[in-house]
């Protein structure tokens, strides 16, 4: 099957909320630098909870362009990896089957329906709450998400995730995220 379709779909729902929030600021005389984490410093001196399940990050995580020109991550859903694409664009996580099952999370087949619509029509997947999401130091909980069974070729992390992280910022081939 070719994934281009429904991808491009995702990519398309996602693109009028990808608009409406602004993921990319530049703050005047800030640097585009990376700041390594501390080996030595504590997760709870390195994160300030805000609520909600969202978290603040006390430093910067940066995610290198690859050679097809998107940005890749290895995030833990619910503290199973999973290579997920970097989709500013996508109004949501969206889950392929294989990747939410291997992470527990399973649906009813009957519960499939419309989720989006995209350039040639509707794209099917199942609504879920995913417990807990994690990149590097970064974790926040009940993230919305899709499961899409069928057609989706790799998960997308998209806006559920990344509205949760104050600061979005594209530089040269690296994507900088953080506070």
């Amino acid at each position: 099957m070719d994934y281009r379709i429904p991808l491009a779909c995702v990519l398309i729902a996602g693109g009028a909320v990808g608009l409406a929030v602004p993921m990319f600021a530049l703050e005047d005389g800030l640097a585009s630098t990376t700041v390594e984490p501390s080996p030595t410093a504590s997760p709870d001196a390195m994160l300030a909870a805000l609520g909600d399940g969202q978290v603040r990050w006390n430093e910067e995580f940066t995610l290198q362009r690859q050679v097809d020109g998107h940005f890749y991550a290895e995030v833990s859903i619910d503290g199973v990896p999973s290579r997920m694409l970097v989709d500013t664009g996508a109004s949501i996580v969206a889950l392929t089957g294989e990747d939410a099952s291997a992470a527990g999370i399973y649906w009813d087949d009957h519960a499939i329906a419309p989720v989006a619509q995209g350039a040639s029509g509707p794209v099917f997947g199942v609504p879920v709450m995913l417990p807990r999401v994690s990149l590097g130091a970064f974790e926040a909980t009940d993230v919305d998400a899709i499961v899409v069974p069928d057609g989706l070729a790799i998960s997308l992390l998209g806006q559920s995730f990344l509205s949760t992280v104050d600061r979005v910022e594209i530089a040269d081939d690296r994507m900088i995220l953080g506070q």
